[in-house]
Parts: C-alpha cells; sequence; structure tokens
C-alpha cells in the first residue's frame, strides 16, 4: 500500500501555512516545556538570591566600615573599665584596706572603741560586693576631719555614711564620741577565675 500525497499546490493558502510552521511548532513546544521555561525559572530565582547576596554584602560593608570605630570605642571603655577597677579592691585585698581605714583613725588621734566588720552583700548594681564597716571613735571634732581627709586620700574607694556625733565631756577638751558606717566595695570575681 503505497501513500499517496495530494498535490500540495492545490491545498488551501491556510493549510500549506499550518503545514509550513508545523514541524516548528512540533519542534518549539517541547522546546519550551522542557528547555525554556525551567531555564528561565532558574535564572530568576538565582537573580533574586543574587539581589540578597548583594544586599547582605552592602550590610556586611557597612558594618565592615564601623568596625575601627567600635574598636576604638571598645578599647576606650576597656580603659575606662580598668582605671575604675583599680579603685575596686580585690577581695583578697580588702582586709588590707580595712586595717588602713582602721590605722588612719589611729594616726588622726582617734580612740577606736568599735571596729566591727558587717557582712558583704550584693551592691543594687549586682557587680560589686558592699563591705561595710561599723565604726566607734572617740576624740575631737578636727580629728575626725584628719581621719576622714585620710580615707579620701586612700587609693581605693573607701564611703563613710550614717555620721552620728555626740558630745562627751573630758577634763582635758571637748570629745565627741563618733558613731560612722565605712563602705567599700569589691568586684565581683569573674566567672571562671
Amino acid at each position: 500500500m503505497a501513500i499517496v500525497m495530494p498535490d500540495i499546490n492545490k491545498l488551501h493558502p491556510g493549510l500549506k501555512a499550518l503545514i509550513a510552521f508545523l514541524p516548528a511548532i512540533l519542534i518549539a513546544i517541547p522546546f519550551y516545556l522542557l528547555m525554556y521555561s525551567p531555564t528561565t525559572e532558574q535564572i530568576g530565582k538565582l537573580k533574586t538570591e543574587i539581589k540578597k547576596t548583594d544586599e547582605d554584602i552592602a550590610t556586611a560593608e557597612k558594618r565592615v566600615s564601623k568596625l575601627p570605630v567600635l574598636k576604638t570605642q571598645q578599647k576606650a571603655a576597656e580603659d575606662e573599665y580598668n582605671k575604675i577597677r583599680r579603685y575596686l579592691p580585690e577581695e583578697n585585698e580588702i582586709t588590707t584596706l580595712l586595717k588602713q581605714v582602721s590605722d588612719s583613725a589611729i594616726s588622726a588621734g582617734l580612740k577606736v572603741d568599735l571596729w566591727e566588720p558587717q557582712q558583704k552583700r550584693n551592691h543594687p548594681s549586682n557587680i560589686l560586693y558592699e563591705i561595710p564597716v561599723r565604726v566607734q571613735v572617740t576624740g575631737t571634732y578636727h580629728k575626725l576631719g584628719d581621719f576622714l581627709s585620710r580615707i579620701t586620700a586612700l587609693d581605693r574607694i573607701v564611703n563613710t555614711s550614717k555620721i552620728d556625733l555626740t558630745t562627751r565631756t573630758s577634763d582635758k577638751e571637748a570629745t565627741l564620741g563618733i558613731s560612722l558606717e565605712a563602705r567599700t566595695f569589691s568586684s565581683i570575681p569573674e566567672p571562671g577565675k
């Protein structure tokens, strides 16, 4: 059985055009569905990823440009912290500091009647211990001033508060009964040290 092809010249012009473009259409549809469309979709995703990566790089570059300023600020903060920390005795130095305060009272000419260290407690900042000492001494107003002056000359922080003065009579000179609280501070040791 032989296939007979009709004479193409006798066909309708629209049908001739369809026959001419049919091979191209039969090739184009699978190409579009199998190659072009997935590749175009993948290119779109990659462009989105590239845009996001470029934004991340720009953000990182801004942060990197701030790094020298941040390092300078950190160095200044560390220097300030170390400067302040010099005024805070370590826990093992507290006994020595309290002895210096006691010696200052004696050197100022005050008679120490009571020297009672209290329990250390956390400062409200939670970065320091507060170590209070109840002190009762006897002496003149000027000797008290000398004592307080000596305390301020110490290279550590010592605060005095709750100062209560009472008059005591003496044959030689007017003396005072002085009650006060001296407080020093110690840094809370860092974990692992």
